[in-house]
This record gives C-alpha cells, structure tokens and sequence, in this order.
C-alpha cells in the first residue's frame, strides 16, 4: 500500500520518464563505467536496480548478468524503462513496482544491487537500506550512487533548501558520515568511496522536473541572498547553475 509520500513521489516522476531516460546528468558518467566493470566480474544470476529511474543501472548491468529486475514507485518511470530496453535489445530486464521500504522479493533473492540517484527520495531510507541487505545474498555486492550533503550546517540546509523548491518529494542528501553509518547499521561493509562534483545546468535541472516558477524563482532568490561561503561552495554562477557533490559506496552485504 502506497503511503503519501509514495504517491507524491509517483506524481512528480510519473510524468517526467522520458525526461529521465534521455538526461544527460543521469544516462552518462564515469560511475556508470565503474558499475559495469564491477557488474561484469560479479557476473550476477539476478541483480536489482533498487529505484530505477530512467533505467540507467539496469542498462549497465544487464549486458552482465542473466537477469535484473529494475524496482521503481512509478509506473510511467518503469513502462519508459521497459520500452527503452526493448530499443536496446536487452531482453533480460524486467519492471516491478513497488516502495523501497517493502519489497516483495524474497529474502537472498539477487546476488548484486544497485542503486543510482534514488535514496534521497525515501521516506524511510533506513528500512529502505534494511529491505536491500534482506533482500541480498551474503557477500553479494551492492553498489550505492547518490549526491552527498556537506557536513557544514550552513552549507547542507543551502542544498536541502533548493531540492526541496525544485521537487516536493525530496526527503534529504545524507552526508557521507551519515551515508556510511546507516549501511553499516543496515548490513553493509564498504569496500570503496569516492566522490566528484556535476555541474547542474539550471535551466535543464528545473525543465526536467517541470518545477513551478515561483519555486524556481525562490531557489533563484536563495542562491542570490546566500552568503559566500555557500555561493564558493555550490560555485553557483549567474544564472543559477550550480555544482552538486556526488558519492558513490562499493559495499558488500555481510
């Protein structure tokens, strides 16, 4: 049963799929080659990609397993995916709808998991990273993708701020303290971290998520009136087009 933050979260992709396949922030990107080298030496049985999105986890890794299933809220989001694979050729990808929070998959059931751009939309991320480990085979790899808050205060509520304006569903960007301490309580070890910044073109960022102009306007007036320690940060330009931090965790279910 959906809660109403799932129906929010549904609402605000459903109509966007095709934006999210073709992004270029999203389809493309070193940790997308680095998924797929790890994918192609696991060679899974079955791998999911948990919150899929526009699919692009579920891309990379399927030219690698037998199987992935790609999970998302959104049946628009997993009807674009289904139709995008078919384009591709990869006959091995299938769409399940369903939260995060409450899989319905059996205990072990895959051998490898990704998830891209996805947990800060969560309202629960701790039951959400609880279901992944359940979900998991023992020693398999799970490979977690998302941005990343700054452990400054001032600079985190900046960032929390304007993803919030842009798009009502967002929850929240852990920091990576915060990232690696929820996997490790959830059954997570991390094997590698790394982390790097993408420029988020402001025009194409608000497009894509068809945000309301008085919220783009309020993001506008944010970064404006943002005192310059968050502006050197975010290294916003003029027209609002800002840096985001990124991480990525190679962990293994233990």
């Amino acid at each position: 049963m959906q809660t109403a933050h799932d129906r929010n979260v549904a609402n605000q992709f459903g109509p966007r799929a095709n934006a999210y396949v073709e992004s270029a922030v999203h389809s493309q990107g070193d940790d997308l080659d680095r998924l797929a080298q790890i994918t192609e030496s696991v060679a899974p049985a079955h791998a999911l990609d948990l919150g899929c999105g526009g699919g692009h986890v579920a891309y990379a890794m399927a030219r690698h397993a037998t199987r992935v299933t790609a999970s998302d809220l959104s049946s628009e989001m997993l009807a674009a995916v289904a139709a995008t694979a078919k384009s591709k050729g990869l006959d091995n990808i299938q769409t399940v709808q369903t939260s995060a929070e409450s899989l319905p998959f059996d205990d072990a059931a895959f051998d490898m998991l990704g998830c891209r751009y996805s947990a800060h939309h969560w309202q629960d991320v701790d039951a959400g990273f609880r279901e992944a480990r359940r979900v998991l085979k023992r020693g398999a790899a799970a490979v977690f993708i998302d941005v990343h808050a700054p452990a400054k205060p001032l600079l985190d509520t900046h960032l929390q701020a304007v993803e919030l304006l842009r798009d009502t569903s967002h929850v929240r960007d852990y920091s990576i303290a915060e990232w690696t301490d929820k996997l490790a309580r959830a059954g997570f070890g991390v094997d590698a971290l790394r982390t790097w910044r993408v420029r988020m073109d402001f025009p194409v960022w608000i497009s894509r998520m068809a945000t309301p102009q008085p919220l783009a306007d309020a993001i506008r007036t944010l970064q404006q009136l943002a005192p310059a320690e968050v502006r050197t940060h975010f290294a916003i330009e003029p027209e609002g087009s800002f840096m985001l931090d990124m991480v990525m965790l190679e962990t293994v279910a233990v």
